[in-house]
């Protein structure tokens, strides 16, 4: 059996409208191993078109190639692949080198694409350099090399994977004599070892050096002699096991591009993270504002407090004052306080009340209204004491505003230890007013600022006090407000939703906390949904650049697929370098994003003592993620159009 026959191949080109251009016409050839055949004709005639279709990058014709028993055209893609990175080794007139490659990796490029480790790839490159004459070239760059050396690199390539055939298209056109004359001869060496060499040329001198010369003729065959017998040694069968372009190669052959086009692709990574570090500064700034929310509140409250009201029949009645007692309704029983005490995971319930408008304090001779009176809870805390202690029984804790009133602004901290009276107007069970009387000593000073309690009352005494001298004047007190306490912080969501489920209303300081935030994250991510419309430009921005890589690097795209790469390793080429481009923005988009932040909390520190600018770990992560993922998909198009240029027309591209 032969190791290639070309059955009646007839090859046409249609030019503009209908009309075709016969190329090759009724082609019949076999071929043997171990032959050096030359197929000489002039310009034109259709010899490097029957190389083509041989070498499988044209399938395109009528006819049948058959190697080693099997027909090209009954071979899927897939399969032409393998052939050509399996069976062929092409070596063209003009090289066709990758430039940012060394020599040892434009070598080990074809078996990347084999079943082999790096240590094998090197080494079986070396053995094929040394084989060529070039073991001390290993690491130059084609442009450090002589044209002989330029070809003896592409021969060493077209050996990398122990191809059966090679296919040289004028291998010695761009050469002197003297090298031309060293590379037939190292051609003719391979021949010895029973691999088929067909080489394309116009010169007579070049074709009397094989073994056969075909002369093709306006794409005829119009002669087919025999030089001299072909070499009988057997080619070594090694069985391959071929795999896609690994993710390592196909990220190594884009950060040389890359690499290559370094302030190009600099600049595009620059200008696609500023998007980024907009969407991540507007994203901390929102995270940073909730977080100062959420402690401030936390710094005032209690975590484990759940403040109850009760619905006046189902309405609870807007009152004024700060938040917590905005919404009052009936007082609570005994027996309310009893529910709520026995709902699961309350450790303790405490009554509150808060008197409005109906109270006077008297001290020596000065009366004065109380504005609000309001019992002793968890959020009135030591820490906002100016003077003296939290008031016990019988005793009185006032605002710092009240006593000065008191003391008419002077030394209003001389009023610790001294005796007031409280005076309460209320009505009885009679509905007759009664005015409830109690002397009371004052504890301390409560300093009233911005951050003080919730609450903001003028005095506040203990709920026993206040309830002990309503029971002298045979009056009950009812708290307004229950404050449950959780035994721990992750009981609080479920109390509260068994309270509610009980009657009462909890928590609205909560709920109008979480309102604000909601709205502040709502607000941050519309703003850097806002920033984020300029990742719509670098998106562009990316697409076109990868677009000019592609035309930049079309002959390359060519190599790739004339020694076996497949369209999917085209499309993962340059996939990566897209990944890469996000990579890239992302890290400088977080980088540029924690020094703006840095400056930024640096300058809110030092005026208002806050730090509002909170860029987490999982932001960065997310702006990374982003930016990838753009990149990514802004390269779909341009590394679609890679993978479907055709190798053929890439190879001649200029």
């Amino acid at each position: 059996m032969k190791l290639l026959e070309i059955k009646d191949v007839n090859k046409s080109y249609k030019l503009a409208g209908k009309e075709k251009i016969a190329v090759l016409r009724g082609v019949n050839l076999s071929f043997d191993s171990g032959e050096f055949v030359s197929i000489l004709g002039e310009s034109g005639s259709g010899k490097s078109t029957l190389m083509n279709i041989i070498g499988g990058m044209d399938s395109d014709y009528e006819g049948e190639v058959i190697v080693q028993g099997k027909s090209l055209r009954s071979m899927k893609e897939k399969e032409i692949d393998a052939y050509r990175k399996n069976k062929i080794g092409f070596i063209f007139q003009s090289f066709n080198l990758i430039p940012h490659l060394t020599v040892l990796e434009n070598v080990t490029i074809a078996m990347q694409m084999m079943d082999k480790s790096e240590k094998e790839r090197n080494r079986r490159a070396l053995e094929i350099l040394e084989e060529v004459g070039l073991k001390g070239h290993v690491k130059k760059r084609p442009n450090q090399l002589s044209g002989g050396q330029k070809q003896r690199v592409a021969i060493a390539r077209a050996l990398a994977n122990d191809p059966d055939i090679i296919l040289a298209d004028e291998p010695t056109g761009a050469l002197d004599q003297e090298t031309s004359e060293q590379i037939l001869e190292l051609l003719d060496s391979i021949a010895q070892k029973g691999v088929l060499i067909i080489t394309v040329t116009h010169s007579q001198r070049v074709a009397d050096f094989g073994s056969r010369i075909v002369r093709v003729e306006d794409g005829s065959i119009r002669e087919d002699q025999a030089l001299k017998e072909r070499y009988h040694s057997e080619k070594k069968s090694v069985d391959k096991k071929g795999k896609s372009l690994s993710f390592l190669a196909s990220f190594k052959l884009a950060i040389r591009n890359m690499q290559l086009k370094a302030k190009r692709n600099m600049l595009v990574a620059l200008g696609a993270s500023i998007g980024i570090s907009s969407v991540l500064l507007m994203l901390s700034l929102g995270n940073g504002v909730t977080g100062y929310i959420n402690d401030q509140i936390n710094s005032s409250t209690n975590p484990l407090l759940i403040d109850v009201v009760k619905s006046a029949g189902g309405n609870v009645k807007a009152q004024g004052g700060p938040p917590a007692e905005r919404l009052v309704g009936d007082p609570f029983t005994e027996e309310d306080v009893a529910k709520i005490s026995g709902i699961k995971d309350v450790k303790s319930v405490e009554k509150a009340t808060t008197i409005r408008e109906k109270s006077n304090i008297v001290y020596g001779s000065k009366n004065y209204a109380l504005p609000a009176l309001q019992t002793v809870t968890d959020s009135v805390t030591e820490s906002n004491i100016e003077a003296g202690t939290l008031p016990s029984g019988n005793e009185v804790l006032l605002s710092t505003g009240f006593a000065q009133r008191l003391t008419n602004e002077q030394s209003y901290g001389t009023l610790v230890g001294k005796s007031v009276k409280l005076f309460v107007n209320e009505m009885n069970s009679s509905n007759q007013p009664v005015i409830v009387e109690q002397e009371l000593t004052v504890s301390g000073i409560y300093k009233q600022a911005d951050r003080g309690p919730v609450g903001g009352a003028d005095a506040y005494v203990a709920y026993s006090t206040l309830e002990e001298a309503y029971k002298q004047h045979k009056i009950s007190l009812s708290p307004l407000q229950l404050n449950a306490y959780a035994a721990n912080v992750n009981d609080v969501e479920h109390i509260k939703t068994d309270i509610e489920n009980a009657g009462f209303v909890t928590s609205p300081t909560t709920k109008l906390m979480k309102q604000l935030t909601t709205y502040i994250n709502l607000a941050s991510w519309v703003l850097a949904a806002i920033a984020g419309i300029s990742l719509l430009v670098s998106g562009i921005m990316i697409l076109i650049v990868l677009y000019v890589s592609v035309v930049e690097r079309t002959r390359e795209i060519g190599i790739l697929r004339a020694i076996g790469a497949r369209k999917k390793d085209i499309q993962r080429i340059f996939f990566s370098e897209s990944a890469l481009i996000g990579l890239l923005s992302g890290g400088i988009a977080i980088a540029g994003a924690l020094l703006v932040s840095f400056v930024l909390n640096m300058i809110l520190d030092r005026a208002f003592g806050v730090e509002l600018i909170q860029l987490t770990p999982s932001y960065m992560l997310f702006g990374l993620g982003i930016s990838t993922l753009i990149s990514v998909m802004a390269g779909l198009l341009p590394s679609s159009k890679a993978a479907k240029l055709d190798p053929m027309e890439s190879l001649r591209y200029e």
